[in-house]
């Protein structure tokens, strides 16, 4: 099925109902109330070591697990997302906590979805400690259920990774993502109902693989686990900076952990970006500011070292590692700069 054609009407993430700057404001006044939180996890002082912790969810992605009646990966993407957190302080996972609420109790579904749980823990080296399933009559509508993920690890205290040491000159390693993760979906789902469009329909220019036939397939791709990259990286050259691309993508994530007096200058055409997002693009009229700003466009985990460091670093990344830009002194315009390739 050839299904290229965009729409005349151009969408974006808050046409979906999300709200970025109203996200980033009530961050800013939790701050207030809380002035710990910050980055990507918090660090709770431990004897020579912090124990760090994060928490997410997997969004609307679960609505696509519904349609396309498929449990055993969206586990995977409760893991990471809160694991992919936690690592970028260079914490170690240690254990992973799950709360799993429904209408009511189907337990081969709910059995699928901890068993993609239990294989997201395994991967990123850390085990699932226990959790909380809940039966909510009335609350949820039957057959859907909802998704909550709590991982814990540690980091000895002279080995936190914050984004301090970072200088002009260093350089920027992307690690790939497999495609959306688990983040912009609402805009996703929007973009499909305004084309009649469903999980179940084929279309090449979503750029199936050979085992897939649906635009499902490759929307519920599940979220990279980055942590053996991440240890290999940080075993082998001087880790600067690590950015989980989650919402908000590479001009909201990067300047988190980024010094105040640096910048961001992102080389477009240094990486491939997949076909979905082209295609979501098109078919959804999206302005190219939104769309970078919703979904990591093929770069899940931004890793800045020094520029003496590169070579090391991408061998130690493994070969789909790219270098895709560099930083640099903030003149006081973006914080993340996206410039052409030469």
């Amino acid at each position: 099925m050839v299904c290229a054609a965009g729409s005349n009407k151009q969408i974006t993430y808050k046409d979906a109902g999300v709200d970025i700057d109203a996200g980033n404001e009530l961050v800013s006044r939790i701050k207030k109330l809380s002035p710990e939180i910050g980055g990507f996890s918090g660090l709770f002082p431990f004897g020579d070591s912090f124990l760090v912790a994060g928490t997410d969810g997997v969004g609307t992605k679960l609505r696509l697990a519904f349609e396309m009646d498929k449990h055993d990966t969206i586990g995977i993407d409760l893991v990471a997302m809160s694991v992919n957190d936690i690592i970028c302080c260079g914490a170690k996972p240690l254990f992973f906590l799950d709360y799993f609420a429904t209408a009511r109790l189907d337990v081969d579904k709910a059995e699928m979805v901890v068993k993609g749980i239990v294989k997201g823990c395994k991967e990123s080296g850390c085990i699932l400690l226990g959790g909380e399933t809940a039966e909510m009559p009335s609350f949820y509508a039957d057959g859907e259920y909802d998704l909550s993920g709590f991982a814990v690890g540690s980091v000895e205290k002279d080995s936190v990774i914050d984004g301090s040491r970072v200088q002009q000159g260093d350089q920027i390693i992307g690690l790939p993502s497999s495609g959306i993760h688990s983040n912009g979906f609402s805009l996703v789902r929007k973009i499909l109902s305004a084309n009649n469009l469903t999980v179940h329909d084929k279309c090449q220019e979503v750029g199936l693989a050979s085992n897939e036939s649906k635009i499902g397939d490759v929307l519920l791709k599940p979220t990279v686990l980055y942590v053996d990259t991440l240890r290999n990286l940080i075993n082998a050259v001087d880790v600067r900076s690590v950015t989980h691309v989650t919402g908000e993508g590479l001009p909201g994530n990067i300047p988190r952990v980024l010094p105040d007096n640096m910048m961001a200058r992102i080389q477009l055409g240094s990486w491939e970006i997949p076909p979905i997002f082209t295609w979501l693009q098109e078919r959804g009229n999206v302005p190219t500011a939104d769309l970078f700003r919703t979904f990591n466009m093929g770069i899940g985990m931004v890793v800045i070292v020094p520029s003496k460091d590169v070579e090391k670093a991408l061998a130690a990344a493994g070969p789909d590692a790219v270098l895709i830009g560099t930083v640099d002194a903030f003149k006081g315009n973006e914080r993340v700069e996206f410039v052409d390739k030469k």
